[in-house]
């Protein structure tokens, strides 16, 4: 298979899909691989790098996508990717269809096969191509919160951790899974006080036998959520609702109940965002002032850290990528039941329930488009 590797042209996104380890080992398979020149740059990879690893660098995006019969990138297509996107094109990237109406109905038009790596679910439920960039998200999230609550950035002037004499900040983290674990452990270790939430009892009980002593866990519901915006400093929406928009937790009326310069990290905004009042923004301009809380809600953060981030989402991407390159993506699919799960739009076909209720589209069972299509 001729698998293609664009460079990322979404604002400050210095990821990369594919390390030249990775290349390596698709090549092995005996795989033609094409990858833009530049495309590993940002995340610290060579050209050179690339062609010592079997790879073939191409001079423009559009000689990537020309000649690749699959595309591998970290984050969805922008508008100017849209017109390269050839039909039956197998495109294996992050999507979030969900919160992306025009990329929804310009990759219905392309007619091009969507598999997301934000879906893509094992039989615990787990989400194998979403946790590593999860865990980069919510170790960074109390680092990035940190910084917007000093007095020059607009936020309450306090230091998280305190200091002997002096209250830490208090931490409020809307969700238990990995984002907001992640992010609890962080915040802690800062030595701010945490309070995370979820609606999960059985969860929550898990994180009170791990977590260290200056974290509470408490029922998630909107009174007590109501109740800790009031007093929280910094407040972590870590919500996920695999392949669907996140629920709003934190509606526009509550900000008038915070103190001014709380900080909110939306981590959930690229899939529509907890926090009602949160748009995505960009690491040029991350923030923005809503009744005097600061709003942090930039849609790619791991892309600040492009090295690890890089490093770590391929590690867990690689080897879905040799199954789709090895099988084809309709026998792959037929074989993997994750992968499966990962499809989400299919010539032209809306095939995740998640996508076709969040646009009100048409929604065909997944099955019977790979029962009509050969290998």
């Amino acid at each position: 298979m001729i698998i293609g590797v664009p460079k990322e042209i979404k604002n400050n996104e210095n990821r990369v899909g594919l390390t030249p380890a990775g290349v390596a080992e698709l090549r092995k398979h005996g795989h033609s691989l094409l990858v833009q020149a530049g495309a590993g740059e940002g995340s610290g990879f060579a050209d050179s790098e690339y062609e010592q690893a079997g790879a073939v660098t191409l001079p423009t995006i559009a000689d990537v996508y020309g000649q690749a019969e699959m595309i591998i990138k970290v984050k969805e297509p922008i508008a100017e990717e849209y017109p390269l996107i050839k039909e039956n094109q197998l495109l294996f990237t992050y999507f979030h269809f969900a919160s992306g109406e025009e990329l929804t109905h310009a990759m219905i038009e392309r007619k091009a096969i969507c598999l997301a790596y934000e879906t893509v679910e094992l039989p615990s439920r787990a989400l194998p191509l979403l946790i590593p960039m999860s865990e980069v998200a919510g170790r960074m999230a109390p680092q990035e919160g940190a910084k917007y609550l000093e007095k020059p950035l607009k936020g309450r002037g306090i230091l998280l951790g305190g200091v002997p004499g002096v209250k830490p900040a208090h931490v409020l983290v809307l969700g238990g899974g990995i984002v907001g674990t992640q992010a609890a452990k962080v915040a802690a270790g800062l030595g701010a006080q945490v309070t995370i939430m979820d609606i999960s009892l059985n969860r929550l009980r898990e994180l009170d036998d791990f977590m260290p002593k200056n974290v509470q866990t408490v029922y998630s519901n909107e009174y007590n959520i109501r109740e800790a915006i009031k007093t929280a400093d910094l407040v972590v929406g870590a919500v996920l609702i695999p392949g669907a928009k996140a629920p709003h937790l934190i509606t526009r009326d509550m900000l008038k109940t915070m103190r001014p310069g709380t900080v909110l990290v939306d981590v959930a905004v690229d899939q529509g965002g907890c926090i009602e009042t949160c748009k995505p923004t960009t690491h040029e301009n991350p923030t923005f002032i809503i009744d005097d809380v600061v709003h942090y809600c930039v849609a790619n953060m791991p892309g600040a850290v492009p090295y690890t981030s890089t490093l770590a989402l391929t590690n867990a991407t690689l080897p879905y990528a040799v199954q789709l390159a090895n099988l084809g993506w309709q026998e792959a699919c037929r074989r993997n039941a994750a992968l499966r799960l990962g499809l989400n739009v299919v010539h032209g076909e809306v095939v995740y329930k998640g996508v076709a209720e969040a646009w009100n589209l048409p929604l065909v069972e997944v099955d019977s488009v790979l029962e009509g299509a050969t290998v």
